[in-house]
């Protein structure tokens, strides 16, 4: 998409979005609107109230041979910067069959002047409007699409606006095609994404942005002891891999070395302790912590952030056979300390134990953060509205939370009291995986992993179970959506 900015509108367009605020101002921005476009106002004001996500276009005789149509896009009240995103994600996605290739989005009326403030959220949705989920159809539909017409997009903002309007561009076009990446990544089924899948795509990556990626194979995640991640792949025909990412720019003179973990299961039968097939093929998700630190490393090189990033992310299978890990085993770990598996559906927190202790040994971060689609119970707890947020450090919650609600990634703090550890104690290990309660679920996988961070005094564990994987309007079926690459990168800028 060619992307432009202008001070005014251009008659090279066919159409024009102006967003509107529900807001105080909303009777007089529709007169201002009226009076523009000649239509009566009080039709105007008793057709449209701007709702989230409301939609109503018209068509307009102009001095402009080729403006003919208007949309108005309603953003509610009160309008964060996720309710921007998904309202223009929204208008493109579910109007890309009509708009033209040569589209406008005005922001300089009144009802939109409020949208230069948002205009990397703009840019953001409107892109992930083009995403496309029918990623392996052998029938693609060859009706007009804006995005394959090899569209035009102005935007019109003031000139004293115009310089930081080209950086909210250029930051909204980066986000979105490092998502759209991502969605694809998560979208993809078992058969197509196995572990090897995530190695290449970080090495790709890596070479393409300008960070460093090292693959740990089999032989050598068995020469450094990660026992607990072999013993998860140990049913599978596909070998582990620990995908290890540093991004270290030389500009960078002092800054605080953030380390990213994410969990790469890439599909998840449970094991012997084997899911309901019910749902199991929404399994293909389970590496959205995996895909979130992906994510953020890329963007992070792309719009080179003066930070230090260090992320490990370990990858296997979940699967099924004579040689699969049985509940009652005890296996060993990275950190050297025995678990007793009890559950083997509760395997992500056995190989985000190996990564972790592998992290802190060798790359000693100032924060830590991991993110797991890791339990049913934070869904059970927060719906697929929110994260699980799980950290001791209240500072470190602080900052993530006010983070989360300016990305509108929603985060919610769960306790880690020490009144839980009890429930991890084992009669012939260290420590044991599951504790067989029908609650609290959420909060003993974040006191397992825990254990293995070496009492790390700044680190976060976030279980984006409900929020990597939910439903949209890309389809009739929970998808991908890249949780916690927004959040991420906003709380790597606010630590630069």
């Amino acid at each position: 998409m060619n992307i432009q900015l202008y001070s005014q509108i251009q008659p090279q367009i066919h159409a024009l979005i102006i967003p509107v605020w529900q807001d105080t101002n909303l009777q007089a921005s529709l007169t201002q609107i009226a009076e523009k476009f000649q239509l009566s106002d009080d039709d105007l004001q008793n057709d449209f109230k701007a709702d989230f996500k409301e939609v109503l276009f018209f068509y307009v005789s102009t001095s402009s041979e080729k403006l003919k149509k208007v949309y108005l896009l309603g953003l509610g009240k009160p309008a964060g910067s996720i309710e921007v995103l998904k309202a223009f994600r929204y208008l493109f996605f579910s109007y890309k069959a009509k708009l033209p290739a040569a589209l406008g989005i005005d922001l300089t009326l009144q009802a939109s002047a409020n949208g230069i403030n948002y205009l990397e959220n703009i840019i953001n949705g409107a892109l992930l409007g083009g995403y496309d989920l029918n990623l392996y159809k052998t029938n693609k539909s060859d009706s007009y699409n804006f995005f394959q017409a090899n569209p035009s997009l102005d935007l019109y903002v003031h000139q004293d606006s115009m310089t930081n309007a080209e950086k909210a561009v250029s930051k909204g076009t980066a986000i979105a095609e490092t998502q759209i990446k991502i969605m694809n990544l998560g979208n993809a089924p078992g058969n197509y994404k196995t572990p090897q899948t995530l190695a290449t795509w970080a090495l790709e990556s890596g070479r393409e942005w300008g960070y460093a990626v090292t693959i740990l194979d089999k032989s050598q995640l068995i020469d450094i002891g990660a026992e607990a991640l072999l013993a998860v792949n140990k049913g599978s025909a596909n070998p582990p891999v620990m995908i290890v990412l540093e991004y270290k720019p030389d500009t960078i003179t002092a800054s605080q070395k953030i380390g990213l973990v994410g969990k790469g299961v890439t599909f998840d039968t449970g094991g012997i302790s084997i899911k309901d097939s019910a749902n199991m093929h929404l399994m293909k998700s389970d590496m959205g912590g995996a895909a979130a630190v992906l994510g953020t490393i890329e963007l992070a090189a792309r719009l080179q952030l003066p930070v230090h990033l260090i992320g490990v992310i370990p990858s296997t299978e979940n699967s099924v056979d004579g040689e699969s890990t049985k509940p009652g085993d005890v296996i060993g770990s990275y950190a050297g300390k025995t678990i007793e598996v009890i559950d083997t559906d509760a395997e992500g927190r056995l190989i985000l134990a190996d990564a972790l202790a592998y992290i802190v040994k060798n790359y000693q971060p100032d924060v830590l953060i991991d993110l797991a689609t890791l339990t049913g119970s934070v869904i059970g707890t927060l719906g697929y509205v929110a994260a699980g947020l799980f950290t001791t450090n209240d500072t470190l919650s602080s900052e993530l939370i006010k983070v989360s609600e300016q990305t509108g990634e929603k985060l919610w703090r769960l306790p880690m009291w020490d009144d839980y550890k009890d429930d991890l104690k084992s009669d012939v290990a260290d420590v044991k995986n599951y504790h067989g309660k029908p609650f609290a679920g959420a909060i003993m996988g974040a006191k397992f992993l825990e254990v293995f961070t070496n009492n790390h005094s700044t680190w976060a564990h976030l279980d984006i179970a409900g929020t990597a994987f939910t439903d949209s309007e890309y389809g009739t079926q929970k998808n991908a959506t890249a949780y916690g690459i927004r959040l991420l990168t906003a709380y790597i800028e606010q630590k630069i």
